[in-house]
């Protein structure tokens, strides 16, 4: 049974999201503000984290950004009235895995709810035969959630690594925006919103990049997508 946490300070909205997903045979916990929701990520771990921004006591952005830092990967969605691209882009800096802006239908919420949960299946099933891959001087264990760059390992989200792992295998080559996409969330895409890929890029580039602004191995080919670039020496 999928645990999911709804951390909303509206409680006639956690009530109806409640209602639409409880078909689906899903286990809620609800919080209605960050205190509380620090107490429960304290001692559990979510198939998914529906999370508003704006709460009583703190922003939805702090807990987000302070599960990445513990290196926690549960999935977050982020609810909110915060609705500017540039509200947005942070919600993705922050490390959600997608953004859906208040008034939604809870009919679409619950498709891009289980959109969310498949990728994570998938990617959790896929993982139990991953290979370690190796190329220059990046090392990605995917059944074990790691990723190295020399010695030191780095933090990535389940989004960033996926990303991370198809630009790698596809060295050298440039991959198509829709590609991306697709390889990425997969049948789910059309439930993705359009600057995910984007800003998933820039947070890679943050991690990997000495100058995220003159970018060594993830380039933009304009007009077209991306490349990771390897040089033959370093995949030797």
């Amino acid at each position: 049974m999928k645990n999911i946490l709804i951390v909303e300070d509206d409680k006639a909205l956690a009530e109806g999201i409640v209602l639409v997903l409880r078909q689906d045979g899903f286990y809620f916990q609800c919080c209605h503000n960050v205190k509380d929701a620090k107490k429960v990520l304290e001692k559990n771990i979510f198939d998914l984290i529906l999370l508003d921004i704006n709460l009583p006591d703190g922003s939805g952005l702090d807990i987000c950004r302070g599960l990445r830092k513990e290196e926690r990967l549960d999935p977050v969605i982020f609810l909110t009235a915060l609705d500017t691209e540039l509200h947005e882009v942070t919600g993705f800096q922050a490390g959600a895995d997608d953004y859906i802006t208040k008034p939604f239908s809870l009919a679409v919420l619950r498709e891009r709810v289980m959109a969310a949960l498949r990728r994570g299946e998938r990617r959790s099933s896929s993982g139990k035969a991953s290979p370690v891959l190796k190329e220059g001087p990046f090392t990605i264990d995917s059944e074990n959630q790691s990723f190295f760059m020399g010695d030191r390992e780095i933090l990535l989200s389940r989004t960033e690594q996926k990303l991370l792992m198809v630009l790698i295998k596809n060295k050298n080559r440039i991959l198509e925006r829709d590609t991306l996409i697709e390889k990425v969330w997969g049948n789910d895409g059309e439930f993705v919103d359009e600057n995910a890929l984007s800003v998933t890029i820039k947070r890679l580039r943050d991690k990997l990049e000495k100058d995220p602004r003159k970018p060594e191995y993830i380039q933009t080919v304009y007009g077209i997508g991306y490349r990771f670039q390897i040089d033959e020496g370093e995949s030797e």
